[in-house]
């Protein structure tokens, strides 16, 4: 191939991310109902990352393999004239403007126009004369082109993922000129490989060229989809992002959808009553999420069969819960649960006896599980002891946000009820201080304590899969009733891109 190299156009790249189509894909009389997950680009994000377009077109030339070229013509007096283009690669580049627009209902047309290219090599050329002379001649070479290019992206859906088809491909040559070593060759020599090279080279441009722009956009198409999907992958706990429905090309957004299934082991997601429609959302950010209610409710049901729902809890952190305050009814109350025994000999589980219920309402996330507490000592020479076993369903209101690249949980209210209590110390439970300072502690220091827990543990996830790389300004995270959006604006740092070629090249 004349680009042998894995050529990688920015542009490209991230709109495919975040744009599929539906050509080879069969999807229901109502396909937004199966819609989890929803992506929105509106037109100033692909205006961003369209100015990185020429740094990576840049750096794919610069890595490119060309193909020898070879030719030959017949002359008068001078019989056949054969020559050979070899060792061709780029010199210098350069990029005066490119230009992105989204065609409505249509495709992704790009504009890159006034590239400048200079390609160095030899020239080997050679001719039999009619007396039987052969005179073969080396010399080195060096091609000025001026070209526009334009690429009109159309996409399709194949195997429930996208596919892009970037056939609809012109070049355009301003300039095309052959500059031989020195210029020391005859006039009528050099007129000629300019002339007839010329019209090669320019038909080789652009049949490899635009046949390799069109294998490199699947080629980003099927990386930047294994991306998305590990994005949103940890273990055994995964979300389909393959399509639901067609997706919408707008004059000033593109829109992605995508099922948003949770894929763990044996367990089984079905979703058909998605509340989605475009209209939810709005085009004055740059880039917006749509999650639905039921996607949550799978990640957390699949966090507690996959039994990561557990908090233990000993030393200075147990101590700091049950020491919140010191009064009369707090000092009563650790002694009747410890008996005496240190904070270092004791330790405290923690864990959701069902599937936590996630509401996604407008004042916040409310949650809702069913929580057994158990406390055990560990005295001295003496068998571990249960002191405390207690169940309580736990209702609180969580609202985000993402804030310096990290990601801030904060309670607005909760309702604790308890539904088993047991207490060594008070098997009766004719003592009711012990489960009033409980119910407060619980309240004012343990829920806080769990998600202080939960804070770091998603956003170092997050940042595992990348997401701190880029520069998110202004995120906002609004709940709805039964659904979430996550809105945006970005920039878009150089050295990602230079990484990201890297990666493909």
């Amino acid at each position: 191939m004349l680009w042998a190299g894995r050529m990688r156009l920015g542009t490209f790249g991230i709109l495919l991310m975040l744009v599929h189509a539906s050509a080879a894909c069969e999807f229901g009389p109502f396909p937004y109902s199966t819609t989890g997950i929803v992506c929105r680009m509106t037109k100033p994000a692909a205006l961003l990352l369209n100015q990185e377009t020429a740094q990576v077109i840049q750096a794919a030339f610069r890595n490119a393999k060309f193909p020898n070229i070879t030719g030959e013509r017949s002359m008068r007096l001078l019989g056949k004239v054969a020559y050979e283009l070899t060792n061709i690669q780029v010199n210098d580049l350069s990029i005066e403007q490119s230009e992105v627009e989204l065609k409505e209902n249509d495709a992704i047309h790009i504009a890159i126009k006034n590239v400048t290219a200079f390609f160095k090599g030899t020239l080997t050329y050679g001719y039999a004369g009619a007396w039987f002379l052969q005179l073969f001649h080396s010399v080195d070479f060096e091609i000025e082109s001026s070209i526009d290019l334009q690429i009109n992206i159309k996409l399709m859906c194949q195997k429930d993922q996208v596919a892009a088809d970037a056939s609809d491909c012109y070049l355009t040559f301003h300039k095309l000129t052959l500059h031989l070593q020195g210029d020391k060759e005859p006039g009528w020599l050099k007129q000629l490989f300019t002339d007839f090279i010329s019209f090669t080279l320019k038909f080789v441009l652009k049949s490899e060229v635009c046949n390799e722009i069109n294998f490199l956009a699947q080629v980003l198409a099927n990386f930047v989809h294994d991306l998305a999907a590990n994005f949103v992958r940890d273990k055994d706990i995964s979300v389909d992002i393959s399509l639901a429905s067609v997706p919408l090309i707008k004059a000033n957004y593109l829109e992605s959808h995508h099922k948003g299934l949770v894929l763990y082991k044996n367990y089984s997601d079905v979703f058909s009553d998605s509340v989605f429609s475009p209209s939810l959302l709005t085009e004055s950010r740059m880039l917006y999420f749509w999650l639905s209610e039921h996607i949550l409710n799978s990640l957390v049901s699949a966090a507690f069969l996959d039994k990561r729902l557990v908090l233990t809890i000993r030393g200075e952190k147990l101590q700091a819960l049950f020491e919140m305050e010191d009064t009369e009814a707090q000092r009563k109350a650790v002694q009747m649960i410890f008996q005496g025994t240190s904070y270092n000999d004791s330790v405290a589980k923690v864990w959701s006896l069902a599937h936590p219920q996630i509401s996604l309402q407008p004042e916040g996330t409310v949650v809702k599980s069913l929580v057994a507490v158990e406390v055990s000592i560990f005295p001295l020479g003496e068998e571990p002891l249960m002191v405390l076993y207690m169940e309580k369903e736990i209702t609180v209101t969580i609202q985000a946000a993402y804030v310096e690249k990290k990601l801030i949980l904060h309670p607005l209210d909760s309702r604790i009820e308890f539904k088993v209590f047991k207490c060594t110390a008070d098997p009766r439970g004719n003592d009711p201080s012990i489960r009033n300072f409980l119910q407060t502690m619980i309240s004012v220091v343990g829920i806080p304590e769990v998600i202080s827990r939960i804070e770091p543990a998603l956003t170092s996830l997050m940042n595992s899969k990348g997401l701190n790389l880029f520069e998110i300004r202004n995120p906002e995270i609004i709940t709805r009733k039964g659904y979430i959006i996550v809105q945006l604006d970005f920039s878009f740092p150089n050295h990602l891109l230079l990484d990201f070629l890297e990666k493909i090249l």
